[in-house]
């Protein structure tokens, strides 16, 4: 079921109504009544462990109610809406439980909740393989009122029983007790990619001398008391590492550690989660895991994907070729050794490229961006294009104390709620991703409010500073604000179409769209302040970042044309029973696709986590791009602030969730065909 999808892609009040942390009527924080908040503090192992138990007991009682429904009387209402029903409540828990095993900070709540998401996705399994339930949908789809069924209602009922066929229903009694333990598995494996790659702890211990060009800010919160420093893999550490380290040796030995984070252990649980996959392809009557995959996206199959992939890196290359040797030649001219670019320089060459050929100096650019300004500017944006407010809610019930939460008002009424968890911390998921907790849903007892969490890692404040984000976050934020928007704003009848359960291949086309509005000066200067004089960043120097925006546009493009070339590779062209692994093919991918070396002794894959979530679909990001940037297009003809548009924008697309196909919304929303001349633009290849 969709929901359940647009949770692992990643509670609120009444209308009117504020937080409060006052215990629920339910002891246990995760089973709480329609729209009641979450109290976090009373969280406990034993609590995550009842919250399965419950969904577990009350699974068959919910299943009864539709498949005991006589046949004549089988409606809408008694079979298609109990049936989002059953999967609302179950998600909504296992939602809670999926956050909290990636973001909590006590391990015994946080490991019993990775134990339990694995239960909960064995649950999600049966229920998907229930041949009563499958039965009593079946038999409902071809009533009178079923046939008559239009709109969302049509939709849903159609991909319900489709989903149910290719979970197996076309297959015998046994095969399908075949599939049933291949997806137990597959369970079991893909959540143990993911917690692997999330307790993986390294770090190097570096002299003075290696630190050298590293910002004191930097040196001082990695300084031990010894004298050396500490610099580990998170996102905050190793990113201004790699563009500042004047030690071309830490930096490729902090290149390699990353590039082998959970080696140790995945590389072999990624063999077994491909096998898998491709063993229930094989049961499935697919060729590969990619063609069952892709079947139910916009690209519906993945001879389609090749062919957008290839279309695009013949477009890219030569791009890509000019940004290489303009790297080359400044390598050289710096006087550093050698006659090629190394994939451990290229951050080091570009950020020097950028400050001396075009006066972009990132360090001076961050002290414009300190956090708490780039999130009152997001929020000034969002609110003045959608006609909302939001309200931090003070003293609320939360899960670390970094944690804020707002309500989203709209009319005076609490249309949604967010969370926002933005600072790293050991065991805390390390990226950036929007993690769905309620979709929008109608109920008998009134409107189910969204709800949604954005974890993050942002660069963290010191003692005599303000955190000071790199424009990369600034961008990252806003994309990530994005998903959270679409949750947000979504006012579907069922859940299984509500906020980000769309197309997977579309799924990121609202997050990227929001990109733009960190590379506009109109919206930039409502924000973007020095932490120190409030003076607006400059428009020189905001000249100076677009100047350089494409810079690297052509390798930056190759490198996400090579994660989904290699996603479908594993997935379409790959024997897993072979003799080839899968570090061979990542390196006969980069040199075939990327301008750089691969490095012997690096598992990139290892650590790949979309191979999880995104399996046959990463390329996603840069098909769906295409769309996002086509919608941006009437953001910039009629004015990149205008709440005309993004009524629009909010009504035609953000709101409606799945409920209509994704081209028909896009071309609801455009007046056009969609094309990709918006795209090619933002890559400078016009």
């Amino acid at each position: 079921m969709k929901q359940f999808l647009a949770i692992l892609t990643i509670l609120a009040c009444l209308p009117g109504c504020e937080q409060n942390n006052t215990a629920t009527s339910v002891g246990n924080p995760l089973l709480v009544a329609l729209n009641d908040p979450i109290i976090f503090d009373s969280l406990t192992a034993e609590y995550i462990q009842e919250a399965f138990d419950t969904s577990r007991t009350q699974l068959s009682g919910l299943i009864d109610e539709i498949v005991s429904v006589p046949d004549a009387e089988k409606s809408f209402e008694n079979t298609m809406v109990k049936l989002d029903d059953l999967y609302n409540d179950l998600s909504n828990r296992y939602a809670l439980v999926y956050l909290m095993g990636s973001t909590h900070p006590d391990s015994t709540i946080r490991e019993t909740a990775v134990k339990v998401r694995n239960d909960f996705s064995i649950m999600f399994n049966e229920l998907q393989l229930n041949e009563d339930l499958y039965a009593a949908i079946k038999t409902y789809s071809q009533s009178a009122e079923a046939r008559a069924l239009t709109g969302p209602k049509a939709k849903f009922l159609e991909e319900t029983i489709i989903e149910f066929e290719r979970n197996g229903f076309a297959l015998g009694v046994e095969e399908r007790g075949e599939l049933k333990k291949i997806l137990n598995d597959l369970s079991t494996i893909t959540n143990e990619f993911a917690s692997n790659i999330a307790r993986y702890q390294d770090h190097l211990i570096l002299s003075e001398d290696e630190m050298e060009g590293l910002p004191e800010d930097y040196k001082k919160s990695h300084r031990q008391e010894d004298g050396t420093y500490k610099v580990g893999l998170s996102y905050p550490d190793y990113r201004p590492f790699m563009q500042y380290a004047r030690s071309d040796e830490a930096r490729k030995k902090l290149y390699i550690k990353y590039n082998n984070r959970a080696a140790d252990s995945n590389l072999e649980v990624l063999d077994k989660m491909l096998a898998k996959r491709k063993e229930m392809a094989d049961l499935l009557g697919y060729g590969t895991f990619a063609q069952y995959q892709t079947e139910t996206r916009m690209a519906k199959a993945p001879a389609t994907v090749w062919e957008f992939e290839t279309k695009l890196t013949n477009s890219v290359k030569p791009k890509g070729q000019l940004d290489y040797d303009q790297m080359l030649n400044h390598k050289n001219d710096l006087g550093l050794a050698g006659d090629k670019v190394n994939h451990w320089e290229f951050s080091y060459i570009e950020n020097l490229l950028k400050t001396t050929e075009y006066g972009v100096d990132e360090e001076v650019v961050r002290q414009y961006f300190p956090i708490e300004n780039v999130k009152d500017g997001l929020f000034q944006i969002t609110q003045k294009l959608f006609g909302v407010s939001y309200k931090k809610i003070e003293d609320a019930s939360v899960w670390h104390p970094d944690v804020e939460l707002y309500h989203v008002i709209d009319n005076g009424e609490v249309i949604g709620r967010f969370y926002l968890d933005l600072h790293p911390r050991a065991n805390k998921y390390n990226h950036a991703a929007c993690f769905p907790m309620r979709l929008s849903k109608e109920t008998d007892k009134g409107f189910q409010i969204p709800t949604a969490s954005l974890v993050c890692n942002f660069t963290e404040p010191t003692a005599d500073k303000p955190a000071l984000m790199t424009h990369g976050e600034v961008n990252t934020f806003f994309h990530e604000f994005g998903h959270v928007l679409h949750n947000m704003f979504s006012i579907t009848t069922l859940s299984a179409q509500a906020g980000t359960s769309v197309s997977r291949d579309f799924v990121e086309a609202p997050s990227q769209i929001f990109e733009n509005w960190a590379w506009n000066y109109e919206s930039l200067s409502l924000f973007a302040k020095h932490y120190k004089t409030g003076e607006v960043l400059p428009k020189d120097l905001f000249d100076k970042m677009l100047a350089a925006k494409n810079l690297n546009s052509g390798i930056n493009t190759l490198q996400q044309i090579f994660y989904g070339s290699y996603d479908m590779t594993l997935h379409d062209k790959f024997d897993p029973h072979g003799d080839k692994t899968t570090t061979e093919v990542l390196k006969e991918l980069i040199d075939n696709i990327v301008l750089y070396d691969y490095v012997p002794g690096t598992h990139f894959q290892a650590a790949f986590g979309h191979l999880n979530g995104y399996a046959a679909s990463y390329y996603g990001y840069l098909w769906s791009d295409v769309y996002a940037q086509d919608m941006f297009s009437v953001f910039e003809e009629k004015g990149i602030l205008n709440p005309e548009v993004g009524m629009e924008y909010r009504n035609k697309i953000l709101s409606r969730g799945s409920e209509e196909d994704e081209m028909t919304m896009l071309i609801d929303f455009l007046g056009r065909e969609p094309n990709d001349k918006a795209f090619v633009k933002s890559l400078g290849l016009e």
